[in-house]
């Protein structure tokens, strides 16, 4: 046998040699997943140069099937344990070290292994001798699973292996049990898909998985009700704000703490049995509604509906519990207290979130064709009206809340106070959460504020502390400025003035190579004018999409939503650009959804541009401009026979551009003076890739999409970059990118308004 170095090269010569035994079709990386050696079949591999300590390589091996356990995926029945170099394998089976696999482990698989004590091994298999080769390939052909007990450390990945492997199903068919009206016994609990794989959950409630209800939806239901999952340290912390509301009830006044979309009560299990005895709860969906009953039905004053009829299961949702309909406004239970004068409301919510234009409310009606929205649309115009989370937000104030003394306590985006006013009310406190621990994957500005019912247009900004999750617990963080936003950057600095435009030009895409007519429906013509130096796009107030909304492109961009810069004054417009990368080079979760961009100091800018004042730092974002890889500017010939040249970028080659003459006027300091090398080192090695064409003018982007190529490995599915050279010069200047952006750029950005 080949004596190996490399863990590797022995692992890929094994597979080599017993694929084709196994399956001709099946590829080496096929099996490789989940950042063990393999899983084939029925079984798990893992490779060693020389195998030490079986109990050692053994308890890696159990973290792997640990791994696949949580993330829903089968077990292996068989354990191969491998020393390439002896060409040994010993045979372990998986059952016997159920309990040990049900655990969790945390770090590096390979790490911290000593210490664990397993059985013997069931065969040890000298694969370099006929027999035992074929008792392997008998072993890899095994198709034979352990199976793993349901609980709350794997339930969401076999939720959705489960609604991947049964793409119709509902939730009911995978959590279903017989406690109430409704019942369907569900895939846990009497598996059928899952049959060789999961042992039937004995559990008889779903009391066990209360705070991965939201997780554990079907892909409609998720679409339907979106997310409003609450970390129990942020539930806990936003009960200060409630019981600041509590003591806004004025003496001798009854109260109710409202929660129109309670899920299964996470805001709520913090709250004294006293506090609970004036909560009316509901949530929409079936089955957290009856996990919602069982934990604090009998302590709240109400739950909507109070008890579970026939009638109550609605495909998946609970009849009477929709807050955005009439019916629920007008249910007698709540309406009984809006209708006393001595009963003073607090609403406490964690409203649904969903994308705009992509999520319903129900299976027969999207969200959007709601009572509530169709009467929120009357007096709410634009993109407000598009957003789950406003429409409890503006229904709360608007049916709701009658006195100044009551209270809405509620978790959301900044944005509908900070940029679409849908809320003019007293601020009294609140506090910035971390969305990434609300069950979702994006760091970003959650706020929690209490309002109290009393106008208040005057208001432009407040502060609220920082609350981010750590190992410790809760870390309370530094406080953070909520300013509302007036201006977008359309208002005040796009390019308004009229040209003789009569000839046609191109459209390019947001990667900057043209879009051949016909090919995507366009919004706007492809104009041609000397004058035009590119086509910027911005993005309106918000970061969502920070890259897909912000560009600059050598025309017109085919779907709109921009402007067309001119060569005598694309200085003054750089800023605009500059600004949309904030979040780029800023992704503290303090930041994305509470900083937005504006052109609320126009009228400061447009001064100190006319007085020269700012003509550095002008030529600062020129710099920055032509440096950042978002400028998708690029050179070529164009269909229409036009050859359009990027001017906004530092290639001298074939003469100067627009920004090499004006980046004259910058007075270099060190970093700029790096920059500038820095950039000289990128165009070095372009020149020398194999596809560098000496007739184009090239920009940071163009070099990376055309030049910095790239191709995977055959044996091994890496990354291999042809020019090592290039992408490492490219890597230097984006580090280097970044340091200037934030040192040079950020804070006259925001000394203007333009980041608020």
């Amino acid at each position: 046998m080949d004596k190996y170095l490399l863990e590797r090269d022995g692992q890929f010569d094994f597979y080599k040699v017993f694929l084709p035994r196994i399956d001709p079709n099946l590829k080496i990386e096929d099996i490789l997943s989940d950042n063990n050696d393999g899983v084939l079949n029925g079984n798990l591999l893992e490779f060693k140069l020389h195998v030490t300590d079986l109990n050692v390589a053994l308890f890696q091996c159990i973290k792997y099937l640990s791994a696949l356990r949580v993330k829903g995926k089968p077990v292996p029945a068989n354990v191969l344990i491998v020393d390439v170099n002896a060409a040994t394998a010993w045979l372990y089976h998986s059952a016997p070290y159920l309990s040990d696999i049900e655990k969790l482990y945390f770090g590096g698989a390979s790490k911290d292994n000593s210490g664990f004590i397993g059985g013997n091994a069931e065969k040890v298999l000298h694969y370099d001798k006929p027999l035992d080769a074929e008792i392997v390939v008998s072993l890899l052909k095994e198709t034979n699973f352990t199976k793993i007990h349901i609980d709350e450390n794997c339930i969401v990945g076999w939720a959705a292996s489960y609604y991947k492997a049964v793409p119709t199903a509902r939730k009911e068919d995978f959590l279903g049990d017989d406690t109430g009206k409704h019942k369907t016994i569900g895939e846990i609990r009497k598996p059928v898909h899952f049959a060789d794989y999961i042992y039937p959950y004995t559990g008889q409630t779903n009391v066990k998985f209360n705070y991965l209800m939201d997780k554990l939806n079907d892909t409609l239901q998720r679409k339907n009700l979106g997310a409003f999952y609450t970390h129990r340290l942020y539930a806990e912390k936003s009960l200060e704000l409630v019981r600041i509301a509590i003591d806004r009830v004025p003496a001798g006044n009854d109260y109710i703490i409202l929660d129109r979309c309670a899920g299964t009560g996470n805001l709520e299990a913090g709250l004294t049995d006293e506090e609970l005895s004036h909560c009316i709860v509901s949530t929409i969906e079936y089955y957290e509604y009856k996990v919602l009953q069982e934990l604090i039905g009998a302590r709240v004053r109400h739950i909507i509906p109070p008890v579970e009829t026939s009638e109550t299961f609605n495909a998946g949702l609970v009849t009477g519990a929709d807050a955005l309909s009439k019916d629920y406004i007008d249910n007698p239970v709540i309406k009984q207290y809006l209708d006393n004068p001595n009963c003073t409301i607090i609403l406490f919510e964690n409203p649904p979130y969903a994308e705009p234009q992509a999520r319903t409310i129900n299976t027969k009606a999207t969200w959007k064709m709601s009572f509530i929205l169709n009467e929120m649309r009357k007096s709410v115009k634009g993109v407000a009206s598009n957003d789950l989370g406003n429409a409890f937000i503006w229904s709360g104030f608007k049916y709701y809340l009658r006195q100044p003394s009551d209270s809405y306590v509620v978790y959301s985006p900044v944005k509908y106070w900070k940029s679409q006013y849908l809320v003019n009310k007293k601020f009294i406190k609140g506090f910035a959460f971390n969305r990434r621990f609300f069950h979702t994957r994006i760091d970003a500005c959650i706020m929690c504020a209490l309002w109290a019912n009393i106008e208040d247009n005057d208001t432009t900004s407040f502060n609220i502390k920082g609350y981010n999750i750590g190992e410790k617990g809760l870390e309370e963080g530094k406080s953070l400025k909520i300013s509302r936003v007036f201006n977008p950057f359309s208002k005040s600095y796009y390019e308004r003035r009229k040209f003789d435009e009569s000839q046609v030009g191109i459209l390019v895409d947001f990667d900057g190579t043209e879009t051949l007519f016909g090919t995507k429906k366009t919004s706007i013509s492809p104009l041609y004018n000397s004058n035009i130096l590119g086509y910027m796009r911005v993005g309106g107030f918000n970061f969502d999409n920070p890259d897909l909304e912000s560009s600059l492109l050598v025309s017109g961009c085919y779907n709109g939503h921009g402007f067309f810069i001119r060569k005598d004054n694309y200085l003054e417009k750089l800023p605009m650009f500059c600004a949309s990368r904030y979040i780029t080079y800023n992704r503290e979760w303090t930041e994305r959804a509470r900083i937005m961009k504006s052109a609320d100091g126009a009228d400061r800018y447009f001064a100190d541009v006319a007085s020269g004042k700012l003509n550095q730092f002008l030529l600062k974002c020129l710099l920055f401009t032509c440096v950042e890889m978002q400028n998708h500017m690029r050179t070529f010939m164009g269909s229409d026979g036009r050859f359009y040249r990027n001017e906004l970028c530092l290639d001298g080659t074939n003469g100067e551009t627009l920004a090499l003459r004006d980046i004259k006027k910058l007075d270099l300091n060190d970093l700029e003076k790096k920059i500038m090398n820095q950039w000289h080192e990128v165009l070095k090695w372009a020149k020398k890739a194999d596809h560098y064409n000496p007739s184009l003018t090239y920009g940071v982007y163009q070099i990376y999409a055309e030049l910095d190529t790239s191709h995977a490995d055959e044996t091994t599915g890496e990354t291999v970059y042809d020019n090592v050279e290039l992408h490492t010069a490219l890597a230097g200047l984006k580090t280097l990118v970044k340091e200037y952006y934030n040192a040079e750029i950020v804070p006259t950005l925001f000394e203007y308004e333009y980041l608020k």
